[in-house]
């Protein structure tokens, strides 16, 4: 990984500690006890248990070390710097999409955080690269890999 920093909200921040807490006090002790339950069997060329709990350790491990250096390299999102009507991390934007009365909300955090699917995009995103430090009322276009299209900045909070 090269070292580059990773926007959090506080939110987010919190999340990754009590995922790590997880890993570190739960999940790692019982992927232990598998592997020694697993050695315990026998032969382990031919024990699929023990491939099993090794394969769980080595993904255990691997998230861990991830978590771990996303929290070093965090910087915490001001979710309150940008109060003046323009789109920074931390912001969650209502957009008009050009030709179409519907309006969508989303939450600009940073790529670590993303998640599509409850609305949180990417500031690396197209949609967010191109609305970044833009204000209400604003008309922007978007390129995509399915072409450019317009929306427009309705609020900002």
């Amino acid at each position: 990984m090269t070292n580059k920093e990773i926007f959090l909200t506080s939110e987010g921040y919190l999340e990754l500690e009590q995922e790590l807490n997880y890993l570190k006090l739960e999940k790692r002790p019982k992927v232990i006890n598998a592997l020694k339950e697993a050695r315990a069997l026998g032969d382990l060329s031919e024990n699929a248990e023990y491939d099993a709990a090794r394969s769980e350790q080595a993904s255990t491990e691997n998230r861990i070390k991830q978590i771990e250096y996303s929290l070093e390299h965090a910087v915490i999102i001001d979710e309150n710097e940008k109060k003046d009507g323009t789109v920074g991390l931390g912001s969650t934007v209502i957009l008009q999409y050009d030709g179409d009365d519907d309006t969508e909300e989303y939450k600009i955090v940073g790529s670590a955080e993303a998640d599509p699917f409850n609305n949180k995009i990417s500031n690396e995103s197209p949609i967010a690269a191109a609305i970044l430090n833009k204000k209400v009322g604003s008309t922007v276009e978007v390129s995509s890999p399915d072409g450019v299209y317009k929306v427009k900045i309705v609020n900002v909070a």
